[in-house]
């Protein structure tokens, strides 16, 4: 028992000394990744609304106002939880609804991303994917882009693609990459990825960040990943996504081919700062192509 006690403790120290160790070099050598995609994300943010959405996406707002809680969308690219309290002080955003109209009584609200942080993104390029060198990486449903810009900075992906369906989410992509001179390793397309074959039949990696569920009708949804299964195909190939296969399939009944890809560990006892969401962490789920 004692010696188990010892055992804990000197886990806890090392946690202790790579946490301050972390911090420390932060401060000193600063994250310059960090810097140049908050930079990007300010930018982004003179440029939409605070929920980050587009009129035309009128699926996603019906499908978040039918789940069992209120849910809003929070970008947590462009915000984290500080600039979201911010956002509430100046009653641009809620924490919390009415439980019953006039009454004082409330409840927090869920709040639901499309996008990855920076802290996640930073543990997506450097703790979870390989070395990216040579590499093609295509991110589904890129949106505003945080993936493209995260691969940037903190990966050596030869080749960054975003597949976007959306018209003013290329717009703005193309404008954030013409003005920070990512041009020479990332693009954006615009289109179905159901029109992707050759691309996904040549992607090294495999972006999925809860791409279809609010955006697409059931039927819709397994359309794609029959696709996706059917083309995605080059073995050893890595495929992440959020949240998992098996929670984004089952609400489908949907079962995909059992040996298309396995599923790798991720460590995900790691520190990358104060404003590490080890919940967030937990969702990001890697996949090798067998």
């Amino acid at each position: 028992m004692e010696e188990l006690q010892t055992r804990f403790s000197l886990c806890d120290v090392h946690r202790q000394w790579d946490r301050r160790t972390y911090e420390l070099e932060d401060e000193l050598l600063g994250d310059n990744g960090r810097v140049l995609l908050q930079s990007i994300a300010e930018d982004l943010r003179a440029n939409v609304a605070p929920d980050a959405m587009l009129p035309c996406e009128t699926a996603a707002y019906s499908k978040m106002q039918r789940r069992s809680r209120p849910t809003v969308h929070v970008d947590g690219f462009l915000y984290d939880d500080e600039q979201v309290d911010s956002l509430c002080e100046r009653g641009l955003m809620s924490r919390n609804y009415c439980l019953s109209c006039g009454s004082h009584r409330t409840a927090p609200l869920d709040f639901i991303s499309h996008s990855f942080s920076v802290t996640e993104l930073r543990f997506l390029f450097q703790h979870v994917l390989p070395d990216l060198s040579g590499r093609t990486l295509v991110d589904v449903g890129s949106r505003l882009g945080a993936v493209l810009y995260g691969g940037y900075v903190y990966s050596s992906a030869s080749r960054l693609l975003g597949l976007e369906i959306s018209e003013g989410f290329v717009r703005l992509q193309d404008s954030m990459l013409h003005k920070y001179k990512l041009t020479d390793r990332v693009q954006v397309l615009q289109a179905d990825v159901c029109t992707q074959d050759v691309l996904l039949q040549n992607a090294d990696v495999v972006i999925m960040n809860n791409v279809f569920e609010y955006f697409m009708e059931p039927e819709q949804q397994v359309r794609a990943w029959k696709f996706i299964v059917q083309n995605f195909r080059k073995k050893g190939s890595l495929l992440v996504t959020v949240p998992s296969l098996h929670e984004s399939l089952n609400p489908l009944q949907e079962v995909l081919q059992p040996d298309w890809v396995e599923e790798l560990p991720i460590n995900y006892d790691v520190y990358l700062g104060r404003d590490t969401d080890p919940d967030a962490l937990r969702q990001i789920h890697l996949y090798r192509v067998i």
